[in-house]
């Protein structure tokens, strides 16, 4: 059977590496990824913090995400994944700066990571070497040990591709949906793509049809579902960040004893919202949390527009924080990258799993079908290796290796 993935982002690329390890009996010559953009990863999978969670989610996620972060941990001991695309663990913390409020607001009210409401025990912590003291903050843990860890989301997005280009997996790129094909049965034989770059169509066997698309799912399901009664609930969500280097933190000091490994840091701005820091093992820092529901979705990832005003509310934040000094800070930070990525936000979480014919309006054959992984929100990068487990597990028709049941569209 032909199986095609619209979206080779990290959940696409993650559902194709899972069709292609062992039990899996799928012939890795027959799965298709097709993605529209012409630079690959370039929204969430390859812009995302890469911060990974075991115990952050609602109860119709927990499962998920417990055994997507055990995935990321095995997947780590067995390619090297320290090296090969950063994965370390790190501490959670919240940043305590202005009376009455917290650095982890965004765990009630959701301004930021999903709500957590209650979940952990906060203990006071000395933080991480690279985040500049001031003299009313105070940091808490959130978490440490085994319940969260790091990773460098387009390097793993990156080995996750690599892996399955190599186990003979075939990649369209960049190549846009154009239509289902029906055969005179009225069953889904086939699709159309059409090459981004000549408009010449392309013609693909098509038995099991499996959309993550991220932001663009809605899209992609309205060009092949033109009839569609049901709408696709994801919205997205665009979200600026920076990538920093910084004196006080380099490659190897994740192992160093006085600067306490690797840190995700949530605190609130002056200006109004909630930054998230993670510092990475390359020695790279990542901020972001300054989001909009507002700025539209592109054609594709690389027509974003990146705000400027945006840009320079993050570098302010960059120096209050991470600086030389209190107050603005001494400007020693160096600014590795400027991003806009779009997170795709469910209207109740993920939506995991098969699509129905009653609700697509045709026939498919019997162990065929259409899928849907989409709408994870900030936690995508984490709940990547999970969700393409679990799909890859209903594709052949096995028992999945967690309950994500009323993650259903």
């Amino acid at each position: 059977m032909a199986t095609v993935i619209i979206g080779a982002g990290i959940i696409g690329c993650s559902t194709a590496f899972y069709l292609t390890e062992p039990p899996s009996t799928t012939d890795p010559s027959t799965i298709y990824l097709i993605e529209s953009s012409p630079e690959l990863f370039a929204s969430a999978s390859g812009y995302g913090a890469g911060f990974l969670a075991r115990d952050w989610f609602s109860d119709s996620v927990a499962a998920l995400g417990a055994l997507s972060f055990d995935l990321h941990r095995e997947l780590a001991a067995k390619h090297n994944g320290a090296e090969q695309w950063g994965y370390s663990r790190s501490t959670g913390t919240s940043l305590v700066q202005v009376k009455g409020k917290r650095g982890d607001e965004w765990l009630r009210e959701g301004t930021s990571r999903a709500e957590t409401t209650g979940a952990h025990e906060f203990r006071q912590g000395y933080g991480p070497a690279w985040l500049t003291r001031s003299k009313n903050g105070k940091v808490e843990i959130i978490s440490q040990d085994d319940s969260t860890a790091q990773a460098d989301p387009l390097r793993l997005s990156r080995f996750l591709l690599s892996t399955c280009l190599d186990r003979g997996v075939h990649l369209h790129q960049p190549a846009q949906p154009v239509s289902l094909n029906i055969d005179s049965s009225g069953t889904l034989s086939s699709i159309t793509i059409a090459s981004s770059a000549t408009s010449e169509p392309t013609t693909l066997p098509c038995t099991r049809l499996i959309i993550t698309a991220g932001a663009w799912t809605p899209h992609v399901f309205r060009t092949f579902f033109p009839s569609l009664r049901t709408p696709i609930p994801i919205t997205p969500l665009a979200g600026h960040s920076l990538l920093i280097q910084s004196p006080r933190w380099s490659a190897g000091d994740e192992l160093h004893p006085e600067r306490g490994g690797c840190h995700a840091v949530f605190t609130t701005d002056p200006s109004g919202y909630s930054p998230e820091i993670f510092s990475r093992v390359s020695g790279e820092i990542y901020i972001a949390g300054l989001n909009s529901a507002t700025i539209p979705l592109p054609a594709v990832a690389t027509e974003r527009k990146i705000d400027a005003k945006s840009i320079e509310v993050l570098k302010g934040t960059a120096r209050r924080l991470l600086g030389k000094g209190e107050g603005d800070g001494e400007d020693d930070l160096v600014v590795l990258r400027e991003g806009l990525c779009f997170r795709p936000v469910g209207k109740e979480g993920p939506i995991v799993g098969p699509v129905g014919d009653e609700i697509l309006g045709i026939r498919t054959e019997e162990g065929g079908g259409v899928w849907i992984a989409a709408g994870h929100g900030p936690w995508g990068i984490s709940l990547s290796l999970g969700t393409g487990k679990v799909v890859a597990e209903m594709v052949e028709g096995r028992e999945t290796s967690a309950d994500v049941s009323e993650l259903e569209l």
